[in-house]
């Protein structure tokens, strides 16, 4: 497995905004946001990367597998 892009969290929430999720409520630094029926939450903690065990969960809450992410991302 390739080395994934660690993006931080303002820029995984801009990510899923391009996909065409929207951010439905904010609680504290955490971003949750919707798509049709799926849901993820998202931490935006200044400009640090999200941890990597975050990122998996992330992606498994959108139903993405890790390298469809990489594709997607570096297009």
């Amino acid at each position: 497995m390739s080395n994934l892009p660690r993006p931080s969290g303002k820029d995984m929430v801009r990510f899923l905004k391009n996909l065409g999720f929207t951010v439905v409520r904010i609680h504290g630094s955490h971003h949750v946001m919707t798509r049709n029926q799926q849901q993820t939450s998202v931490p935006v903690h200044a400009n640090k990367t999200l941890k990597i065990g975050t990122l998996h969960g992330v992606l498994r809450d959108i139903e993405m597998s890790a390298t469809e992410f990489e594709k997607l991302w570096n297009a």
